[in-house]
């Protein structure tokens, strides 16, 4: 069931204002996913809540949009993972690394690849992370703190991608060079 897409002026509640907030960020783009969430203005602000305190982390952009490209395809959202491949290059993520996410290979990258590993080990594990998994995340030059704040990212993730492909977010115009169908994947 497509949701409605909607503009400031014609949101509830204060979706409105925080639809104007988002438009203002990102210099007059209003990606349709906020638009769609702006029908319950709780989840979008529940989004763009996490999507801040995401932005608090010890993580670098890049890393964060890793983590968040990596659930995106793991979770089979096909918007955010065109999100976030735009916004992994915005982020000086590395081309390459951010391929191998989306075709499911390795990446060259070692440090990025025990971040997507662990962040792959995590979704699948529904958080119960093997001692070897913890202990390459941690050799890797990752922190204790950071394996705790990976679960922020998961939890933004996890909010979009479902509501993502509940509402059938119709893919940006500027996001279509970005379009991934799902079976770029090993």
């Amino acid at each position: 069931m497509q949701y409605e897409l909607f503009e400031p002026a014609s949101a509830p509640g204060n979706a409105g204002a925080q639809l104007s907030g988002v438009q203002e960020k990102m210099g007059g783009l209003l990606p349709n996913l906020y638009r769609q969430m702006a029908g319950a203005p709780v989840v979008l602000e529940a989004y763009l809540t996490l999507t801040e305190i995401l932005s608090r982390t010890s993580f670098t952009p890049a890393e964060q949009q890793l983590v968040l490209l990596t659930a995106s395809t793991r979770n089979g959202c096909r918007y955010c993972v065109a999100a976030h491949s735009s916004g992994g290059r915005m982020a000086k993520l590395d081309k390459e690394a951010i391929e191998a996410v989306r075709a499911g290979s390795p990446a060259n990258d070692t440090r990025l690849q025990a971040l997507r590993s662990f962040t792959e080990h995590m979704l699948e594990r529904r958080g119960k992370a093997d001692k070897a998994e913890i202990e390459a995340f941690l050799d890797a030059g990752f922190t204790q703190q950071q394996a705790a704040e990976l679960l922020v990212g998961l939890a933004m993730k996890t909010l979009s991608n479902y509501f993502s492909r509940l509402a059938e977010t119709p893919l940006d115009d500027f996001l279509s060079r970005m379009a991934w169908d799902g079976n770029d994947r090993v």
